[in-house]
């Protein structure tokens, strides 16, 4: 199953991905756009959200796409409300296998990064 670490090396791998704290990022059109990004746990009703490392949200090129993913291996991921009308899935890391991880971060470049990037990666 995935580490935190995985997960960063396996992003960092990726073209054009920078590490920004705890989201991982990559620059299109002078602005950074998230691929993935430590999760923000409400522990108290109206107070802030707090991070939590065991947790990752992790950037789908749309919401039936997310859909699909959830759907097709559901016990990698778990609901956020927050999240119900964003292209995002929130998987635990402890959970999904690495193979899986990397498939969910490349589709997460992929829906972000620039398509001359993209372009000039196609072993990607």
């Amino acid at each position: 199953m995935a580490t935190l670490d995985d997960l960063a090396t396996t992003a960092l791998s990726l073209p054009g991905i920078v590490q920004n704290g705890n989201a991982f990022e990559v620059e299109v059109r002078g602005k950074m756009k998230g691929i993935c990004w430590v999760w923000l746990e409400r522990l108290e009703p109206k107070k802030a959200r707090v991070p939590n490392p065991r947790f990752w949200a992790i950037s789908t090129a749309s919401l039936s796409a997310r859909e699909v993913i959830e759907q097709t291996d559901p016990e990698f991921f778990i609901h956020d409300p927050h999240y119900n009308n964003y292209p995002a899935v929130v998987v635990e890391l402890a959970k999904v296998p690495n193979d899986i991880l990397r498939d969910l971060l490349i589709e997460a470049w992929r829906s972000k990064a620039p398509k001359a990037l993209q372009q000039s990666h196609p072993e990607i």
